[in-house]
């Protein structure tokens, strides 16, 4: 077992890591620069990861200028006077020994709080806004003692410099690929860090970013699932736009996901349900799951209650991004595999066109 506050490999199995490492390579020569802190089209934050137009000359204005960082910061101000509480009304969970407290932030980010409620020791996932992460970190009582960054992208790693100023012993974990502001410790696919008695385990999920990457919670010491903190991979019924890598290598992203077992708890880095049901229904007019999941969550969101966690098996039944095999989505968007053609080349050709309906659909 790693030591607390140091980083080893993991061992989490994973169905596609040579698909995943191949994507990788493939991947890395789009890897994006950022000068300081900066970056955001205006034009783009509309949905998905906040920056919802996939027009690359938008997209890099976003990435590498420092529009970015001002339109986040103007984001910021305007949710706090829009929604003083949060977006949402968050649901703690607990299990013997740790306890996950989803913090509601910009109009629909999720940062988290993960506390070893023995140690009072934390660590958050994508601190969007360091006042509502510092005031969970009051009330809950706990030391901060890392920072876990699922991507670059201001609205998941603009809260860093500010915690790190409040918390100084505080270290900021990422992928090195990214330029996360303030990262301390460089993580590598399957590195494992320990913070109290929590053990989280970092996974190379690129698509959305070069360096994007997920991390997981082991929850057996505690008796409960694995939990899966996934920033911009996957959401509940979705998943990120594919601003930095190829379908083949969102797909193997996703298949790494899925590799955790349907028992793992999804907690996403968005509010997107109610959305991204809704188009799904649209794609498979029967599917019983799906049609009880969205009626759940329209109940959920008319409370302004949010909708997670779901898990991984769920997901599968009604999340068409993790349904490429499926023949009934297959049909549903008139495609069929070619003779000879690779499964993976083929499910990747699937995932492609509800990428282009999703985006489409999020236009009207």
């Amino acid at each position: 077992m790693a030591q607390p506050g140091t980083v080893q490999q993991g061992t989490a199995a994973s169905c596609s890591a040579a698909r995943l490492r191949t994507a990788q390579s493939n991947t890395a020569q789009h890897k994006l620069s950022r000068p300081g802190p900066g970056q955001a089209s205006r034009a783009q934050l509309t949905r998905e990861g906040q920056y919802g137009v996939s027009a690359p000359p938008r997209y890099s204005l976003y990435a590498r200028t420092r529009l970015g960082y001002l339109f986040y910061q103007r984001q910021v101000k305007k949710a706090r006077e829009r929604y003083p509480h949060g977006h949402s009304v968050p649901q703690p969970y607990c299990f013997p020994g740790v306890k996950i407290l989803p913090i509601p932030v910009l109009s629909n980010n999720y940062s988290y709080l993960v506390i070893d409620t023995g140690s009072s020791q934390a660590a958050v996932i994508d601190p969007s806004d360091p006042l509502a992460v510092q005031a969970a970190i009051e009330q809950e009582g706990v030391i901060l003692e890392a920072i876990f960054c699922t991507h670059k992208h201001w609205d998941h790693s603009g809260g860093n410099e500010v915690l790190c100023q409040q918390h100084s012993s505080c270290r900021v974990y990422g992928s090195a690929l990214d330029a996360i502001p303030r990262l301390t410790n460089p993580l590598a696919d399957r590195e494992t860090v320990t913070v109290g008695r929590l053990t989280f385990e970092a996974l190379a999920t690129p698509g959305h970013t070069v360096g994007h990457m997920v991390y997981v919670l082991d929850g057996g010491p505690f008796g409960s699932p694995p939990c899966l903190f996934s920033g911009d991979l996957l959401f509940l019924a979705g998943c990120g736009r594919p601003f930095e890598g190829s379908p083949e290598t969102m797909l193997a992203s996703l298949d790494v996901a899925v590799g955790l077992g349907e028992d793992t708890l999804l907690w996403p880095g968005h509010e997107y349900a109610l959305e991204c049901l809704t188009f799904a229904s649209l794609l498979e007019l029967d599917n019983p799951a799906l049609e009880q999941k969205l009626q759940w969550v329209v109940q959920q969101r008319q409370e302004k209650r949010s909708t997670c966690p779901s898990t991984l098996g769920e997901e599968q039944t009604y999340n068409p991004f993790l349904r490429t095999h499926q023949p009934e989505l297959q049909e549903a968007l008139g495609l069929w595999q070619a003779g000879g053609e690779d499964p993976d080349a083929f499910r990747a050709r699937v995932l492609k066109e509800v990428r282009r309906r999703k985006d489409l659909y999020q236009a009207t």
